[in-house]
């Protein structure tokens, strides 16, 4: 009898979720994926005053759906922390640079880069970092705009049984909140985690973690190469 894949457990937004799978299963990895978002994404607004604005940063691709869904200005220069955080600005017509890396990346970037002022940090009520206040007091006058909201939600029964069970399963975490809310969890299942940062695998350390697995950089590409490396040895555990 053939041995069950092992499982892959994602915490993120079903559209964020569904790339990686796609990414995955491109690579050829055996797998079942669990989908149970943990955290959740309501845009709120309102938006600020636009007429004074020099150029936007975003931190995540929420972010953009947020400023895009409010009817924010596309025709405004944009930073992103990210590949896949530009891409997505890209995609509704702002013109953005990557910092490839996390938020002191970005700041470093931008002061780097010197851009006229102000921007307009556009985030989510539960963000790190304040980004507005690093670049105002480095002299390049920076707003923040909460667009969004990321509320907790519980765990599926079906990530529930999957956590409970015997077949290992890989959690990619993309944030310490996320890692932290995870942490809540009873977990019996062997549970391996890439973590985007060393800060999300701190925040998960509470649980029994049979192997961790760091991306090399903040980004989406990384994160890929982590939970096929994470897949290859759970494979083999349940081919064992």
């Amino acid at each position: 009898m053939a041995k069950p894949d092992p499982i892959v457990l994602m915490t993120r937004p079903r559209a964020q979720s569904d790339g990686l799978v796609q990414q995955l299963q491109a690579a050829g990895a055996r797998f079942r994926p669990v989908f149970s978002p943990l955290i959740g994404i309501t845009v709120t607004g309102p938006l600020p005053p636009q007429d004074d604005l020099a150029g936007l940063i975003f931190t995540s691709a929420n972010g953009v759906d947020a400023w895009i869904a409010l009817g924010g200005r596309v025709d405004l220069p944009a930073f992103a922390v990210g590949k896949a955080t530009a891409e997505k600005a890209k995609a509704a017509g702002i013109t953005a640079q990557s910092a490839d890396g996390n938020a002191q990346t970005l700041i470093d970037m931008i002061d780097a880069r010197r851009p006229k002022a102000p921007l307009l940090h556009v985030c989510g009520a539960h963000s790190r970092g304040d980004v507005a206040a690093a670049l105002t007091a480095r002299g390049i006058a920076t707003r923040a705009a909460i667009l969004y909201d990321q509320p907790a939600l519980p765990l599926t029964t079906q990530a529930c049984d999957a956590l409970a069970g015997e077949i290992p399963v890989i959690a990619p975490l993309f944030s310490p909140r996320t890692a932290a809310l995870l942490a809540k969890q009873p977990v019996k299942a062997p549970l391996l985690v890439a973590g985007i940062s060393q800060a999300v695998v701190n925040a998960v350390q509470p649980l029994h973690i049979w192997k961790s697995k760091i991306a090399k950089r903040p980004e989406s590409d990384a994160m890929l190469a982590a939970v096929l490396e994470l897949l290859e040895v759970a494979g083999e555990s349940v081919k064992n």
